[in-house]
């Protein structure tokens, strides 16, 4: 138990350590204080400063330990103490091992650290020196080609040069060659030019007298065939007018051929009458149901089915309001048993706005009845002018060879029947006006006229004389938008989705509320406008990416389509009042 007594013990615990570290001398120490410079001082006794107290003390305590009961428990402590120091010694001296491991492990990290930064700098500065000598060799090459270019340069400019030299060497050799052939053909020229000029003078005498024996001989060979052919004519001329006979036959024969030529003339331009009307459609009709020879020659299927189709409904397809629909449904049941019967047809006008189903009713009404029918517009009257009057007439005799009955429907008539009095109404439309007048003065039981018109109060007087019936197709109501939507919708939209055929789909919503609501936002919308928002709904499906229509979609649309129509309504109310196509309220 050195700690006890501040002696510390060797590793095998006898004796006392070594003694501490004795202080330095001092220069002014004993038996020091005079020498001299080149003196060494006299080494000290290290045992001078030492206290035995402390020895004695040890001692003594040492004794008093040997003779103490707890002697082997401090040696034990001790010994167990000095393994502790010991084992942390080792665990000290591995710690050091293992730092110096460690550090040879950075050493060599860091000296293959530093060979691979060694590595990538010769790389790069091999890459370096390998562009650097790569540039180098373009250089030279470019530095080469462009040697050589100028080289071929300059050879082509002594080429060209040699060249030009030898051009212009051959052009003045070519040009000489020519001047002088030039002058010898000049000189050869007057030469023979004089020889001919001395030619001539000395014998000018003698072609005169040929000339002069020439002229002579032709004279006397005309007049003897004059004389030889007065004789033949006068003999000829007495032998037929002697014989009456010969007289008579040559009369005759003149007289049936001139009569053939006129006859001939007329039956063409009869026959040409006749097959332009039966078999060729006017230039005024624009569309027609009725079968012409050529027609069934090129298209003998599609005629085959127009005969034996049955008779349509006349409101298939046309969506009006109730009191419309059973007016014009007796106008059909009327019109068909006028046909059955063979009476005379009435003449009926249709008016109101645009898009209101006109023009369908018209078509369903002729297909209804068992009539074939025919489209013109008023608006090509006017351009044809003076031949207007002509082809109006080619119309009407085209109606009338029609064995079924020809329902004649003008569009747009107020274009050509309106007021004559009026001054905007030229001469020629004044005469074609005159020949419609005409031909529709008396009924008929070959063609039923059906005029539709959105201004007629602008018709001639003449005009309103001649209708019988007049029908007013207003816009379409709540109910009839709705079934028009409907219809529409299903046409266009519902039945190609179905079907598979197109590219277009349908999502999944409610038809019937959506065709509801569609037809409360299109309130003052014609049919026709109606049908355009169907079919901008397809092209709305075929213009996104999976060909599907969603409501949103379709919303989009019916809110253009009713932004477009109030504008429309704005054009219209600028043109100011009194247009018959204004559209009523609904």
């Amino acid at each position: 138990m050195s700690w006890l007594f501040g002696i510390n013990k060797g590793p095998k615990g006898e004796g006392a350590g070594p003694p501490p570290p004795l202080p330095p001398a001092q220069p002014g120490a004993e038996g020091g204080g005079d020498r001299s410079l080149g003196e060494r001082p006299a080494p000290k006794d290290k045992w001078s400063n030492f206290d035995p107290t402390g020895l004695e003390r040890a001692a003594k305590a040492a004794r008093e330990l040997e003779h103490s009961r707890y002697a082997k428990d401090a040696l034990n402590l001790a010994q167990m103490q000095e393994q502790t120091l010991q084992l942390e010694q080792q665990s000290k001296l591995k710690e050091y091992e293992a730092a110096v491991e460690q550090l040879k492990s950075e050493q060599i990290r860091a000296q293959a650290e530093e060979r691979r930064k060694t590595l990538s700098e010769e790389t790069r500065q091999h890459q370096a020196r390998a562009q650097y000598q790569d540039k180098l060799a373009r250089q030279r090459y470019e530095d080469q080609l462009k040697q050589q270019q100028l080289l071929n340069e300059e050879n082509l400019r002594k080429q060209e040069e040699s060249v030009q030299k030898q051009e212009a060497m051959r052009r003045a050799t070519v040009e000489r060659e020519m001047e002088l052939r030039h002058k010898n053909e000049m000189l050869r020229v007057e030469a023979e030019a004089r020889a001919r000029a001395k030619a001539e003078r000395e014998n000018a005498d003698i072609i005169r007298e040929q000339i002069r024996l020439k002229a002579a001989e032709h004279r006397q060979t005309v007049l003897e065939s004059i004389r030889t052919a007065g004789t033949l004519f006068g003999e000829g001329f007495r032998a037929f007018v002697t014989d009456w006979d010969k007289v008579t036959a040559t009369v005759a024969g003149l007289t049936l051929l001139a009569v053939g030529v006129y006859s001939a003339k007329n039956a063409t331009l009869v026959a040409g009458r006749f097959i332009e009307a039966r078999l060729g459609k006017p230039s005024l009709v624009r569309e027609t149901s009725r079968i012409t020879v050529l027609e069934a020659l090129r298209h003998p299927i599609q005629v085959s089915r127009r005969l034996l189709s049955r008779p349509q409904d006349a409101l298939e397809g046309v969506v009006v309001s109730p009191s419309l629909e059973a007016r014009v449904r007796d106008i059909a049941i009327a019109t068909r048993n006028t046909k059955k019967n063979r009476s005379l047809y009435r003449h009926i006008l249709l008016y109101g706005p645009p898009g209101t189903g006109k023009t369908l009713f018209a078509k369903k009404l002729a297909l209804h009845s068992g009539m074939d029918y025919a489209i013109m517009t008023g608006g090509d009257v006017a351009p044809m002018g003076r031949e207007g009057v002509t082809a109006m007439h080619k119309l009407f005799d085209w109606a009338n060879t029609s064995r079924r009955g020809l329902l004649l429907f003008v569009d747009e008539a107020d274009a050509f029947l309106r007021k004559r009095a009026t001054e905007k109404i030229s001469e020629d439309l004044r005469a074609t006006l005159n020949a419609f007048l005409y031909r529709t003065g008396q009924h008929s039981n070959k063609f039923m006229l059906v005029l539709a018109s959105n201004q007629p109060e602008q018709f001639d007087w003449a005009i309103n004389d001649r209708i019988n019936e007049m029908v007013h197709f207003d816009l379409p109501g709540q109910e009839e938008r709705e079934r028009l939507v409907r219809m529409y919708f299903d046409k266009y939209v519902l039945k190609p989705a179905t079907e598979g055929k197109q590219r277009l789909k349908l999502a999944q919503f409610d038809y019937g509320r959506k065709c509801s609501e569609v037809a409360r936002l299109t309130e003052g919308m014609s049919g026709r406008e109606i049908a355009q928002l169907a079919v901008s709904w397809q092209a709305t499906a075929y213009a996104s990416e999976d060909g599907v229509l969603t409501e949103a979609m379709m919303d989009t649309r019916v809110q253009d389509a009713v932004q477009q129509h109030q504008q429309k309504m704005c054009w219209l109310k600028a043109e100011g009042p009194g247009r018959g196509d204004e559209p009523s309220p609904s």
